[in-house]
C-alpha cells in the first residue's frame, strides 16, 4: 500500500484500523523527535511494526512535511544502508516566556532545536494585557521573512499556576495576576492556537524528553529564575502535575521562621529568601548576565559574595531535602540560579546538599546540573504545541 493510500483509505465509521494508523504515525513521529536521526530498520525495531508498515508511515509523515528521509552513510556491510529519517526542519513551535524583567520569545523546531531566541527587555511586572502586547510584537517580528517556516502554535511558560485545560493564568503573584485568560488573549493576538503551563514545569518536561533527565523514571527538578523558584517531579516515568497541573511548588517550601514575606503571602518560602537578584548583585552581574552566574560565584573572591552564598545555600538544602525525603528520586536536576547556587558553594566548601536527608532517601541519589541552559523553558513550552501534534500529526497540520 503507498503513503497516499494509507491516508485516504477509512472504515466507513472511523473506527479501529485509522485509530490504529493515527496511533502509528504518533509513534514514528515520537521517536524521530525525541531520539534524533533514526534509521527505517531503527524504526522497525523500536516500534515493533513489520518494514512495509514502517515505509508507508514514513512515507505518509514525509508527505505531510514532518520528516525527511535521506540515505545513510555506508558503513562498509553488504547491502543497501537502510534510508535515515529525520525531523523536517520546516515546522516549528514559537515558544513564549514572561519574567518580571523581560519577555522571551523563541521559534522552536522539532526535535528540541531553538532556532531563534529574543529577549524584550521591561523595567518591571506588567499586567497580562501588556505581556500579551509584547509577546505579539516579539513574535511578528521574529517571524517576519520567515515563509520556509510552518508555524502550527504557541506554546507559553508562565511562572505561576496554570490551568491545563485552558491556559488560564489562575495566580503569578510575581505579576500580581489573578485568573488572566492568557492563552486566549495571545490566540486571539495572533491568530494561532495557544497552550499555556507552569514554566518550571516545562522546564522539567524538557530536561526529561532532551536533557539531565532523559531516561530517568524517578527525578526531582529544581528550578530558580527572575520570577521566582518552581520545580516538578517525575515519579515512575510519569510527569507529576497534579490534579489541575498546579503540582510542583517547591519555591514555596518553608524555609525560615519568621523570615521574608513572599508574594503568596506567606512567610520564609524559599523563593522569598533566595533570589536570583541579590546573587547577581553580589559578583556585579546584570539579569541579561544571569548564564555566568555559576562561574562568577564559584570563582568570585568578594567576602560579600560569598556571605550571600552562606546564607542561601542551608535554605536551599532545606528544600532539596524535604523534596528528596518526600519524592525519593533516583536524580535531583538543578536549573537555573539554583544551580549556579549550587556550584558557587560547592567551590567554596559548602557540605552535600543532602547531608540532612533521610540516609535511605538520599543514598545514591545523583544531584546534577540542568542541560539545556537557558533554552530549557523555551523547549518545554513548545513541547506543549509538538505533543499535540505528535499525538494527531495529520489532524493537527490540517487545523494549524
Amino acid at each position: 500500500m503507498s503513503a497516499s493510500d494509507l491516508s485516504t483509505v477509512r472504515p466507513a465509521s472511523g473506527g479501529a484500523t485509522d485509530a490504529l494508523r493515527r496511533s502509528n504515525l504518533a509513534t514514528v513521529l515520537g521517536l524521530v523527535h525525541r531520539d534524533g536521526d533514526l534509521s527505517r530498520s531503527d524504526l522497525t525495531r523500536l516500534t515493533g511494526l513489520n518494514r512495509s508498515t514502517v515505509g508507508d508511515l514514513v512515507a505518509e509523515l514525509a508527505g505531510i512535511g514532518l520528516v525527511e528521509v535521506g540515505e545513510a552513510p555506508g558503513d562498509g556491510r553488504a547491502g543497501r544502508p537502510s534510508p535515515v529519517v529525520r525531523v523536517s526542519e520546516s515546522v516549528a513551535a514559537v515558544a513564549v516566556n514572561p519574567e518580571v524583567d523581560a519577555v522571551i520569545v523563541g521559534l522552536v523546531g522539532l526535535g528540541g532545536r531553538v532556532l531563534k531566541r529574543i529577549r524584550i527587555e521591561t523595567a518591571s511586572a506588567r499586567s497580562a494585557s501588556e505581556t500579551v502586547t509584547l509577546a505579539a510584537a516579539g513574535i511578528a517580528g521574529m517571524l517576519a521573512g520567515e515563509s520556509a517556516i510552518r508555524v502550527i502554535g504557541i506554546g507559553v511558560a508562565v511562572p505561576g499556576q496554570v490551568r491545563l485545560s485552558d491556559g488560564m493564568v489562575r495566580e503569578a503573584t510575581h505579576f500580581g495576576w489573578v485568573d488572566e485568560p492568557l492563552a486566549a488573549m495571545l490566540a486571539e493576538r495572533t491568530g494561532l492556537r495557544v497552550w499555556a503551563a507552569n514554566a518550571a514545569v516545562l522546564g522539567l518536561r524538557a530536561e526529561s524528553a532532551f536533557g539531565a533527565g532523559r531516561g530517568i523514571d524517578d527525578l526531582v527538578y529544581l528550578i530558580g529564575g527572575a520570577s521566582g523558584i518552581g520545580g516538578g517531579a517525575v515519579g515512575g516515568g510519569r510527569l507529576l502535575t497534579g490534579s489541575a497541573g498546579y503540582a510542583g511548588e517547591f519555591g514555596h517550601t518553608f524555609v525560615r521562621t519568621d523570615g521574608r514575606e513572599c508574594s503568596c503571602g506567606a512567610r520564609g518560602c524559599l523563593e522569598a529568601e533566595v533570589t536570583q537578584a541579590e546573587l547577581l548583585r553580589s559578583v556585579g552581574l546584570s539579569s541579561a548576565d544571569a548564564t555566568s552566574l555559576a562561574s562568577s560565584l564559584a570563582e568570585t573572591d568578594d567576602p560579600a559574595a560569598v556571605a550571600v552564598m552562606e546564607r542561601d545555600y542551608p535554605l536551599l538544602q532545606v528544600a532539596a531535602r524535604n523534596a528528596v525525603n518526600a519524592f525519593n528520586p533516583s536524580t535531583l536536576v538543578l536549573g537555573g540560579f539554583l544551580a549556579a547556587l549550587y556550584r558557587g558553594a560547592r567551590a567554596h566548601g559548602a557540605p552535600d546538599l543532602l547531608a540532612d536527608a533521610v540516609h535511605s532517601s538520599r543514598a545514591g541519589v545523583q544531584i546534577v546540573e540542568a542541560e539545556l541552559g537557558p533554552d530549557q523553558l523555551l523547549i518545554g513550552a513548545a513541547e506543549l504545541v509538538f505533543a499535540e501534534l505528535i499525538a494527531d500529526p495529520a489532524g493537527v497540520l490540517a487545523a494549524a
